[in-house]
C-alpha cells in the first residue's frame, strides 16, 4: 500500500478544506493517507512516503507562507529528487503565480510531479474538491 504524506498550511481553512480532499482521494484510490500541518513535518520524514502532496496558500505578493511552510519545503527541497510530488492551495488574489512559480522550483528540485497542480480561489467548490481527490489518486 501506497503511503502519501499531505503535508499542509491553512491560514482560512480553505487549504485545509483542499488538504482533506486529497486525502480521501488517496483512501479511495487504495492508498493510506497521513494528513500533517507544515509545523509537524520536515526533511527526514520525506522517505517514510511514497509520495507527498503540498498544499499551501497563496500570500502577500503570490508566494508561500513565510513563517512555518516555505522554511519547511525548503528544508524538504533537496529530497525532492525523484519523489512523486503533487501540488495544491487556494488564493484570494492574482492568477496562480505563485503555484506556477512553486512548481518550476519542484521540477528544477528534479521532484516527480504526479499530475497538474490544483488551485483554487477562496472556498474550493465542488469542482476545486474533486480536482483535489483526483490529486490525491495521481500519488497512489
Amino acid at each position: 500500500m501506497s503511503k502519501v504524506a499531505v503535508v499542509f498550511w491553512s491560514g482560512t481553512g480553505n487549504t485545509g478544506i483542499m488538504a482533506t480532499k486529497v486525502a480521501e482521494g488517496v483512501t479511495e484510490a487504495g492508498g493510506e493517507a497521513t494528513i500533517l500541518p507544515a509545523d509537524q513535518f520536515n526533511a527526514e520524514m520525506m522517505d517514510s512516503y511514497d509520495a507527498i502532496a503540498f498544499g499551501c496558500p497563496s500570500m502577500g505578493a503570490e508566494q508561500l507562507e513565510e513563517s512555518e511552510f516555505e522554511p519547511m519545503f525548503m528544508e524538504c527541497e533537496p529530497k525532492l529528487k525523484g519523489k512523486k510530488i503533487a501540488l495544491f492551495g487556494s488564493y484570494g488574489w492574482g492568477d496562480g503565480e505563485w503555484m506556477r512559480t512553486w512548481e518550476e522550483t519542484c521540477i528544477g528540485d528534479g521532484a516527480v510531479m504526479a499530475c497538474d497542480f490544483v488551485i483554487c480561489q477562496e472556498t474550493p467548490d465542488e469542482e476545486a474538491e474533486s480536482e483535489c481527490k483526483n490529486l490525491g489518486k495521481a500519488l497512489i
